[in-house]
């Protein structure tokens, strides 16, 4: 293969790639349809996390802006660290024109596989639109 058969390989192989993050992007960030709220319907999306450890006490930090905290359901089941709920559009924005929506709407999940031990889930509290879960250590 000639030098210059491989340039275009490479970038024939760029483009594809970034086109299929493309679509990936927007088929997260689609609004949800059909079944709304509820721990049945199928989660349409997984919000960003950070998991940080101390000697105490694990502290996951994740990226809910605009979700309302009343509707946030935490819990361990397994080992597993389960952060569930929806995001709604407010019901006087649901007949606005939308020029843009990247903030993804529906019902999300996360699971994080966590740390061998025993924790106890802290009260999760909101602050700057991220949802604070402390997960102390028990000896």
């Amino acid at each position: 293969m000639k030098n210059r058969d491989l340039k275009a390989w490479m970038w024939s192989d760029a483009v594809e790639m970034l086109a299929r993050a493309e679509r990936m992007h927007r088929d997260l960030f689609r609004p949800a349809s059909g079944a709304a709220g509820g721990r049945t319907a199928t989660p349409q999306w997984e919000p960003p996390v950070d998991v940080l450890e101390t000697d105490h006490e694990l502290r996951v930090l994740a990226a809910l802006p605009g979700v309302d905290p009343d509707h946030i359901q935490v819990s361990i089941v397994g080992g597993v660290l389960i952060i569930a709920g929806q995001r709604v559009l407010p019901p006087e924005l649901r007949t606005a024109t939308i020029h843009r929506l990247e903030l993804p709407q529906g019902r999300f999940e996360r699971q994080l596989q966590l740390p061998k031990g025993r924790y106890e889930v802290g009260r999760p509290t909101v602050d700057h639109g991220c949802l604070l879960v402390v997960l102390r250590k028990l000896v």
